[in-house]
């Protein structure tokens, strides 16, 4: 492993996205998954960047810890769009109506990440301004029908073709887009384990 002081801990990831998985991959970490089945509902107050870090945390509460040199990792990604929180999609419909809206327009993407361990946890988030161009109805179910983005926040997923043609900007974090802020991850963890 890369990072020395990392070598007393047993990561744990507490989620099956593949993305996640690869990226602690790409990073030289070792870690287990251990992911838990949970219901991602919040207070219907709640906003933006507090609505990924109660749900980030939802998560790390409903996966056990084992031994104390365990140290968790939980994530929660939503896209925010004019004062709404576009989720996964449920359908095709419903994945081409998220895409027209953010067609033309600026959004944040907001992840939250919860480390914890078995005598505390610390919860903090990245946000990342994107730029979509305006596109074309055809463009949109295009993507959709060829890359089923269901499993993806605010319908698309910045890496796909519709990241190639669409997007014409960003302003911060790429790996937070793709679902996991990789330079924050590690400033944190190292961070977390020194307290």
């Amino acid at each position: 492993m890369p990072y020395q002081a990392l070598n007393d801990y047993a990561l744990v990831l507490g989620s099956n996205s593949p993305r996640r998985k690869q990226f602690l991959q790409d990073l030289g970490l070792s870690f287990v998954v251990r992911a838990s089945d949970i219901e991602e509902t919040y207070p219907s107050e709640l906003q933006g960047a507090a609505i990924t870090d109660y749900i980030a945390k939802l998560k790390a509460d409903a996966i056990a810890l084992t031994h104390n040199k365990e140290i968790l990792i939980t994530s929660d990604t939503t896209v925010w769009s004019e004062g709404q929180s576009l989720g996964k999609p449920g359908d095709r419909q419903e994945a081409i109506e998220m895409l027209l809206r953010l067609s033309g327009n600026k959004h944040d993407v907001i992840t939250s990440i919860c480390l914890k361990s078995t005598t505390r946890e610390h919860v903090f988030h990245v946000v990342t301004a994107v730029y979509f161009k305006p596109l074309r109805l055809e463009q949109i179910e295009y993507y959709v029908d060829h890359y089923q983005p269901y499993d993806k926040a605010g319908a698309y997923g910045i890496q796909e073709w519709i990241g190639l043609v669409g997007i014409e900007r960003i302003d911060g974090s790429y790996t937070n887009i793709v679902g996991l802020p990789t330079t924050e991850l590690m400033e944190e963890l190292l961070q977390f384990i020194k307290a």
